[in-house]
């Protein structure tokens, strides 16, 4: 009932319209109620008795005059139950997304991709067809369900009485089925996010797939999964399926019961045929909402399921939240002070221990160090992508965690290693973080990101479609797009993890001169392997195993000998051995 109430709360604001379908239902249950009082008059007044050929012809015409009138009646009823329907799936889907765009960083990484979109589409999609189908359907078909057995009883309660006989069995077995379907949608739905994270994952990562030649496999763990989904279905299908003979044998039943009964009573002179070809025609009006109150049954059961994942998701709260009394952030000098800070993704397996590091307004620092030293993790705080298990982190003075998150991270520029671009136009790419931003800034951001010369010769310059993840472009052009961007945003911080480290030496050339350009006047941090592009940093610190083991400058550490240098002569050692064996070729 729970799931009900709520699922009905996105239904409350367009009660005005769905109380004029509920009239317009009315109308038609009412057209639907009547034609079996004109058979009967047809065949015991006006057959039978006067043979009247004016009546007759009002009759035909009344009878055209009420399909007309069922038909409009049928359109009002259709369309606002269809709006209602569809507004209402719209605004579950709206705010679905919107609490996915706020939740953690941690909920999106621990949770697929492909599942997230099984939410927002394939189960949205089931509540959309039990609300603007299922539901319509049911009110509709129960109002016809109760009129007709009223008339039925009105007619001949004996007879009603041994016809359904057979309705507590059917009721019966509608039940159990019932709750058999919404246990199998369950399992349905599941399996489909699990396809839905499959497709994605493949799809996503074709360029890995074929180059690991794992093509055959992909398409072994994606038919795997496909039959899971479709076995599942057919378990709810063959409920289903089961139900309908069941239902329909119970019908004829009482069909049987009466041309039995009713036809004695006709003979002995207990009921006009009229009356009987009445009670029968209600009887046949019972048919519809008894086989179609089932199918529309197992719709909102499984519209029940699926809204039960969507509220499992949209009770799922956030782990970053804002203070009650978080300020906005006025205009940062870039001063940033990590204070004893400590951070684990899980709560027993540190990654970052201890950390004291103070960066002044316009310094650059490098974070360099081995793999899984807790670089990317360290940087990762700062726009409370994470919060800290111990410790504080400070920005000109104020605890981040006090401060509004939008007036932190308007403040922060991050080009990561992989720039991840959006599927529209080249313009819009660069003005991703400042949607109002004029034609001559965005220009002026893409000539300082050695970017403006590449994007005229486009196609459509910078009105060109930038592609899926900016595949249109080469890795260097994504790159500067993304120092385009974060140059238009004039971060006060700026974060730079890996920026160039994927690049040839052309192409880093170039996005090397453009980074230069970003970190004028900002406080900048630095992750990078390769040592020799962060030699000119006013601070490299050395992380290993999630603690700071040295500070310095690069003659610092240099002359110190310890793991900087070790790190720095091995880079060294490799880029000789790389020259050599190209000079070699």
């Amino acid at each position: 009932m729970k799931t009900i109430r709520r699922l009905f709360g996105f239904v409350k604001p367009y009660f005005p319209r769905f109380f004029i379908a509920f009239i317009a239902m009315i109308g038609l249950v009412a057209i639907d109620l009547s034609f079996p009082k004109i058979i009967r008059f047809l065949l015991d007044d006006l057959f039978s008795g006067k043979q009247d050929l004016s009546i007759l012809n009002l009759l035909a015409g009344a009878v055209i005059v009420l399909a007309i009138l069922k038909g409009l009646i049928s359109f009002a009823k259709n369309y606002l139950m269809a709006f209602v329907g569809q507004r209402t799936v719209a605004d579950i889907r709206n705010r679905l997304y919107q609490h996915l765009q706020r939740m953690s960083i941690s909920y999106h990484e621990s949770h697929h991709t492909g599942e997230m979109m099984a939410r927002v589409t394939n189960d949205v999609g089931m509540v959309q067809i039990g609300v603007s189908t299922a539901l319509a359907d049911t009110i509709y078909q129960s109002m016809v369900l109760v009129g007709s057995i009223v008339f039925i009883f009105l007619v001949h309660w004996k007879l009603a009485i041994l016809t359904f006989i057979t309705f507590p069995l059917i009721a019966w077995a509608v039940t159990k089925a019932g709750k058999r379907v919404r246990a199998a949608s369950h399992r349905v739905q599941e399996k489909i996010a699990d396809l839905s994270t499959v497709l994605q994952e493949t799809i996503s990562g074709i360029r890995i797939v074929k180059a690991f030649t794992m093509e055959n496999y992909e398409i072994k763990r994606f038919h795997n999964e496909n039959e899971g989904s479709f076995n599942a279905t057919m378990k709810s299908a063959k409920v289903v399926a089961g139900l309908t003979p069941i239902v329909e044998l119970l019908l004829f039943s009482a069909l049987a019961i009466i041309i039995w009964y009713g036809g004695s009573e006709v003979i002995n002179g207990h009921l006009t045929p009229g009356k009987l070809m009445e009670f029968i025609t209600y009887v046949g009006l019972l048919t519809a909402p008894i086989t179609i109150i089932p199918y529309n049954f197992n719709n909102f059961m499984q519209a029940l399921a699926a809204s039960e994942r969507i509220f499992s998701v949209l009770d799922t709260e956030e782990e970053i939240k804002e203070a009650p009394d978080a300020v906005a952030l006025s205009q940062l000098t870039g001063k940033v002070e990590f204070r004893n800070v400590s951070f684990g993704y899980q709560q027993d397996l540190p990654v970052l221990r201890g950390i004291d590091l103070q960066a002044n307004p316009g310094e650059v620092v490098a974070l360099v160090g081995p793999s899984g030293g807790g670089k990317t993790s360290l940087v990762n705080l700062l726009p409370r992508f994470y919060d800290p298990s111990a410790g504080c982190i400070l920005v000109d003075g104020q605890d981040i965690r006090k401060a509004k998150l939008r007036s932190l991270r308007s403040q922060i520029g991050l080009v990561p290693q992989e720039s991840i671009l959006f599927s529209t136009t080249i313009k819009e790419n660069i003005a991703y973080g400042r949607p109002d931003a004029s034609e001559d800034d965005i220009i002026a951001a893409a000539k300082a990101a050695n970017a403006h010369e590449f994007i005229l010769g486009l196609p459509k310059g910078y009105d060109t479609l930038a592609g899926e993840r900016g595949a249109a472009l080469s890795g260097g052009q994504r790159q500067r797009i993304a120092i385009a961007r974060a140059l238009l945003r004039n971060p006060r911080i700026l974060i730079l993890d890996e920026a160039t480290s994927a690049l040839d030496t052309e192409s880093e050339r170039s996005v090397q001169e453009a980074l230069e350009r970003l970190m004028r006047e900002r406080t900048t941090f630095i992750i990078a392997h390769r040592l020799s592009t962060v030699q000119f940093a006013d601070k490299i610190v050395v992380l290993e195993d999630g603690s700071i083991v040295e500070t310095g400058t690069h003659e610092q550490l240099l002359a110190r000998n310890g793991l900087y240098k070790r790190l720095y002569d091995s880079g060294n050692e490799f880029n000789n051995q790389v020259s050599a064996s190209e000079t070699a070729e």
